[in-house]
């Protein structure tokens, strides 16, 4: 009876712990400026409360910048959804004065060992929640920010600190969460892990508008919230980075340092023992309020696309905080009724630790970042690295505007060379020397590892930049080669060559090709695409270079030049206009100048369909290449009249049972289906492609104790490495490809056997296909000479398979290709 009255009283002060005011988060003995205004009085409730939704959070932070000389604002751009991107500067007044002077002196100690940084303030950059979903960051913002615009006792850490305060690292995510736990929260807090408001609708706030994990891509920068944080990062060079975010519901708390084994090794020691160090202070903050913590026994610091593994290449400290998660405003776990405010509070707690940190270490954590910036100078050669291709400007531009972001020096080549076999062509290709501040960041983007110390990745085990934007490269190129450094990076301008009266032939070689013929289609153009090599007045095109007839078209010939003129120009490619029809190779009129078909592509989204994977080709439709893509919900897609559709591409899964035999009669009846991953083997079990599936080998490894057991299964996986594959490019899959062999992504351990003839394999992996990244021996074993790839006709349609993601994470530009050639050329696989 005693125990049952104890756990009444837990969770009564539990429930009440959510009418909690602003001072169950501040440090006690603290006198706050009245003319700085509390949260609750511009939102309207207290912290903890409600989930602040990201409206409120920026009107709150905006009258901080208003009512306090120690807080400046800016708006660094805004999310797909329209949302501000905002940073706030936080420091003494006096240093405000002086603060371009503080920033300039800053840069200069990472360009100089003369400088003496015992007297420079150090720099925190703080950002919060960039899973939306995991909110006790920001709404923890509203505290942190209260505290240091209005604490009477901080002079000393503000005249020592400039503090880069990120309140909402994802506003499109951290808004849709609010609003489900919001509209589901009950006035008597229900703390039962099966109420409604503790299980989120698909896709969840975690991630931004069009899906994407923000935390992967702080190295490739490919979204705009990505694109203000890294331009934040390299204007103040931070020296230390906090990235807040939460995890299980029956967790405590941690914080870095990860697991040692699983750091990579380009990062310094001394980023360790430092990490370390700080720990110390965030152990103290949380024995202080009695919070449960741990560090060291999980996540890891290899992949440098993580906000906390980020700074570790830049010279700068990056620290993850995960927070067990109460997914609402308070839930039953292991722990007892973990609440809302209490996660606040944690979060609150590690901020401010993090700073207690930064103020009393600041000479020995100024002083690393200037060894390293010395070391990564002295360690430089004077050697280069160069990429490029020589058909596709487009995507090597991507490649060198990413490296741009990232404050790296690169170089036009001056004059076109041949290295490895490979040529490198001006205007197609860029050189980056080795011997710039930032090396360490160019090798980490490049960097090949297929030996590692440990066989268990928090995320993918290689991101190798040529392989992912499928460039030539070459290493150790001579500095001759580099022509005038590039400040103002443009693309390639597209043009028609001349106006033609009897056709135009445009190269599929292009990146942005498939957003041109999608323009072209849709204006009620004719087009063909080549199915052989050929040449016309001399210049060489190769499978898949798309004609336009003139004549018979809706549009006249002076029409036509002045459309495709626009295309060229929008799409960045080049269309040659042609006088005749007679070829060195198939003629222009030939059968072997196939139709396209306009395309409808539909995608199925919804319960079980991976978010990651489907918003990935949402946004490459939508943004990269300007097309259509209607997404069929799986709670609808029996209701719905699919007929109009040309293609249904499913990312991962499949669908409900009654679902397969309408699927069926519209593949029969002429449409395609692209499946991805899992959605393999549900096409194989229902009967719609037939595909054999490679065993995949049990570990060898004997002896595990009982400890290490989830360590054996754990190695099987391949959480995300690069491999090898040979290439037909005669098939349609393929065209566009100049090279015979391309890197693929892969983070599966679903192996199909090849088939018996060879022209069914236009995609195979070679005898030795790891490139880069983790595999088991047991796997090794299986992968070489399968296939990722497999296109059957089924009735008068076509079912097409992928084992795993072409177009990951938005950076893997150099695969896009394979899946815009089954919407364009589907029907001819």
């Amino acid at each position: 009876m005693k125990k049952l009255l104890l756990l009444f009283l837990f969770i009564s002060v539990s429930i009440t712990a959510q009418k909690t005011d602003l001072s169950y988060y501040l440090p006690a003995n603290t006198n706050y400026n009245q003319n700085i205004p509390t949260p609750a009085s511009v939102i309207g409730h207290e912290v903890g409360e409600w989930h602040v939704t990201h409206d409120k959070l920026v009107e709150y932070m905006k009258a901080l910048a208003a009512s306090s000389d120690r807080i400046s604002i800016e708006n660094r751009g805004k999310t797909y959804e329209g949302r501000p991107l905002l940073l706030l500067t936080i420091t003494s007044p006096e240093n405000h004065k002086n603060l371009e002077t503080i920033r300039e002196k800053h840069i200069e100690a990472t360009n100089s060992n003369s400088v003496d940084v015992s007297k420079n303030p150090i720099v925190v950059y703080q950002g919060f929640s960039i899973h939306g979903n995991e909110p006790s960051g920001s709404n923890a913002a509203l505290a942190v920010a209260y505290y240091l615009a209005a604490a009477d006792n901080i002079d000393d850490l503000l005249n020592n600190t400039v503090i880069l305060f990120d309140p909402s690292f994802n506003p499109d995510g951290l808004q849709r969460f609010a609003y489900w736990a919001n509209t589901n929260r009950s006035k008597n807090i229900n703390p039962d892990p099966n109420d409604r408001e503790y299980s989120e609708i698909w896709p969840r706030g975690r991630t931004n508008h069009y899906q994407f994990d923000m935390n992967r891509d702080w190295l490739p920068v490919q979204l705009p919230e990505s694109t203000a944080r890294i331009a934040s990062f390299h204007k103040w060079l931070p020296n230390i980075l906090t990235d807040h975010h939460e995890m299980g519901s029956n967790s405590s708390f941690f914080f870095q340092p990860g697991i040692p084994s699983r750091t990579n090794p380009a990062t310094p020691q001394m980023n360790q023992d430092l990490t370390k160090e700080i720990a110390t202070y965030h152990a103290k903050a949380l024995d202080k309020i009695g919070s449960l913590y741990y560090s060291e026994e999980s996540f890891d610091d290899f992949y440098y696309g993580k906000g906390s593994t980020f700074p570790d290449i830049n010279g700068s400290i990056g620290i993850l905080f995960e927070q067990a998660s109460s997914r609402g405003h308070a839930q039953e776990t292991e722990n007892g009724i973990l609440t809302f405010p209490f996660t606040i509070r944690n979060q609150f707690t590690a901020a401010l630790s993090t700073l207690e940190a930064a103020k009393n270490m600041r000479v020995k954590i100024l002083q690393y970042q200037q060894d390293f910036y010395q070391e990564s100078r002295n360690s430089g050669t004077n050697k280069a690295i160069v990429f490029g291709d020589e058909k596709d400007a487009a995507k090597s531009f991507h490649l060198a505007e990413v490296m741009k972001k990232q404050h790296i020096k690169i170089h036009e080549v001056k004059e076109d060379f041949t290295e490895n076999g490979k040529t490198f062509k001006k205007g197609y290709s860029y050189i980056v020397p080795m011997n710039q501040k930032n090396q360490r960041l160019v090798k980490a983007m490049f960097q090949v590892k297929t030996k590692f110390q440990d066989s268990l990745f928090y995320d993918v085990s290689a991101w190798t930049f040529n392989h992912s934007f499928g460039v030539d490269f070459a290493e150790n190129v001579s500095i001759s080669k580099a022509g005038n450094e590039i400040t103002d990076l443009k693309m390639n301008a597209g043009n028609v060559s001349f106006k033609s009266d009897y056709g135009y032939l445009m190269p599929w070689n292009e990146f942005y090709a498939p957003k041109a013929l999608n323009a072209i289609l849709q204006k009620g153009l004719r087009a063909k695409v080549s199915m052989k090599n050929f040449k016309n007045g001399g210049n060489a095109y190769e499978y898949g270079t798309i004609f336009i007839p003139v004549q018979n078209q809706e549009l006249n010939a002076a029409e036509m030049y002045q459309f495709l003129n626009k295309v060229a120009d929008e799409s960045h490619v080049k269309i040659a206009g042609v006088t005749t029809g007679l070829n060195d190779g198939i003629d222009l009129g030939s059968n072997n100048f196939e139709a396209i078909t306009k395309p409808k592509v539909a995608m199925i989204v919804g319960d079980g369909v991976a978010g990651n994977d489907s918003g990935e080709i949402w946004h490459l439709f939508d943004q990269r290449f300007d097309m259509h893509l209607t997404r069929l919900d799986t709670r609808d897609f029996n209701r719905m009249d699919i007929a109009k559709y040309t293609h249904i591409v499913i990312p991962s899964s499949g669908l409900e049972k009654a679902a397969v035999e309408k699927l069926k009669t519209w593949v029969q009846n002429g449409g395609i289906i692209v499946g991805y991953k899992n959605t393999a083997r549900w096409l194989a079990s229902n009967k719609m492609i037939n595909l054999n599936f490679e065993s995949q080998k049990r570990d060898s490894v004997k002896n595990v104790s009982f400890e290490n057991r989830s360590l054996q299964s754990g190695a099987q996986v391949i959480g995300g490495a690069i491999f090898e594959a040979n290439l037909d490019r005669s098939h349609p899959v393929n065209f566009g490809y100049k090279n015979d062999k391309l890197a693929l992504f892969r983070n599966s351990t679903m192996f199909i056997t090849a088939d018996k003839n060879s022209y069914n394999n236009p995609i195979q992996y070679t005898s030795n296909p790891l490139l880069s990244g983790y595999i088991s021996k047991e796997n090794a074993k299986v992968i070489p000479n399968t296939v990722p790839f497999k296109a059957q006709r089924f009735g008068r349609g076509r079912v097409i398979v992928f084992t795993d993601n072409t177009n990951f994470r938005a950076f893997w530009f150099g695969t896009n290709k394979l899946l815009m050639n089954t919407i364009f050329f589907g029907d001819k696989m």
